[in-house]
């Protein structure tokens, strides 16, 4: 099984709009699956733009691009799909206005609360957390990989992990069951090198399952 790796991105760590579309290429050349914008206090005017920028840089790859909860910019710019806030609309109401193929995610905080967004219909995949300590949530206390694994068994849709992920963890991600996992911090060096040495890290704890 591959890994789905998902970068979400953060223009204050990346060195602005100019070094989010820099990192998005670097992503996409490196073979990340999904770029998650989620630049949530842009305005739509420059959050569109931003959002056309980066679909340009995955050109020709086989990396997909969805916005943080904002459909019409999601919808405006072209992008591939929308990842739904918590509180956000249901998914399947964002499906019923979408066109084939749109890409719907949305993020959960329990076991409960994803079987019941997933029993709703409309959603391709969840993301959980906070699954470990992490900087850019400071204060909330860690879910951990036994909760994950519980949202992992209670949906059949992809969950990816999301908080705290860094390479020295990647096997208990893994071995929960989730389909991949999303970050910030774990790709922010700007480095093409960087983020294929993450890569294969990913590759290896998802790999050594088959093994067990």
């Amino acid at each position: 099984m591959t890994p789905v790796i998902c970068l979400v991105t953060d223009r204050h760590t990346s060195g602005g709009v100019e070094g989010v579309v820099a990192h998005v290429a670097r992503a996409a050349r490196a073979g990340v699956q999904l770029i998650h914008i989620r630049e949530r206090d842009l305005e739509a005017r420059t959050l569109t733009a931003l959002v056309a920028r980066c679909l340009e840089a995955v050109r020709g790859t086989r990396t997909r691009v969805v916005v943080n909860d904002r459909l019409d910019v999601a919808l405006a710019a072209g992008a591939h799909g929308v990842h739904l806030r918590a509180e956000s609309m249901p998914g399947v109401r964002v499906r019923a206005v979408t066109p084939p193929g749109f890409l719907i995610g949305r993020s959960v905080h329990a076991r409960e609360e994803a079987a019941r967004v997933e029993a709703a219909g409309g959603l391709d995949y969840l993301v959980f957390g906070t699954v470990f300590a992490s900087a850019s949530k400071p204060g909330r206390a860690p879910a951990g990989p036994p909760a994950l694994a519980e949202v992992v068994q209670a949906v059949r849709v992809p969950v990816l992990a999301i908080g705290g992920v860094t390479p020295d963890n990647l096997h208990e991600v893994a071995a929960t069951g989730a389909a991949g996992f999303a970050a910030i911090t774990l790709f922010t060096a700007p480095s093409d090198r960087t983020v294929a040495q993450v890569m294969a890290r990913a590759a290896e704890a998802w790999a050594a399952l088959r093994k067990d």
